[in-house]
């Protein structure tokens, strides 16, 4: 009889555990979109001239840091209310009220490349592929306006500059990320 009573417990416990496995990817897929149904982690950047990066999400939280350029691009990581948990190309995090945020996608050339050497550049090119002329060579940090990616490619501008950068030498779209 006490045979019995453990093959059931053992058979309810597997049973449990497919239950579990099998609402694991609807439960990721739930987790993947914040509060405001928007997905999450996702790019935006700084709307304001001036944006105050809080240690919490409220203006009674301090100051722990303040980004004085527009254009940005900052990566959501967390929503609350009206605020929004955010992190920056050095990993810096804080909570930024989402009004001091612009959905208009930027990226940042190659920040891990900053201060390697003077002879470090990422090449925006005429056309989305390796082979195609080179139309400006950026320094590591420059902050480029980003029209569209293909997983592969993103189309870029910065001042009166357009061209093709790699997606893998920028922060501000993500491995394989494709959108227009």
């Amino acid at each position: 009889m006490r045979r019995l009573h453990i093959r059931v417990c053992t058979v309810t416990l597997a049973g449990l555990i497919a239950l579990a496995i099998q609402s694991v990817p609807a439960a990721f897929a739930q987790a993947s979109k914040g509060p405001s149904g928007l997905p999450l982690p996702r790019f935006v950047s700084l709307k304001a001239k001036s944006v105050n990066l809080r240690v919490g999400p409220s203006v009674d939280y301090a100051v722990a840091w303040r980004y004085m350029k527009s254009g940005v691009p900052v990566e959501i990581i967390q929503e609350y209310d009206n605020w929004r948990r955010i992190r920056d190309a050095d990993g810096t995090e804080g909570w930024v009220n989402q009004a001091l945020l612009s959905g208009e996608r930027t990226a940042i050339t190659a920040p891990w490349m900053r201060g390697k050497g003077a002879d470090i550049y990422v090449n925006m090119r005429r056309d989305p592929q390796s082979s195609s002329a080179v139309v400006a060579k950026l320094e590591p940090g420059v902050v480029v306006k980003v029209g569209e990616c293909n997983g592969d490619w993103c189309h870029a501008e910065v001042d009166s500059t357009e061209g093709w950068v790699a997606q893998g030498e920028i922060w501000g779209a993500y491995p394989g990320e494709a959108f227009k």
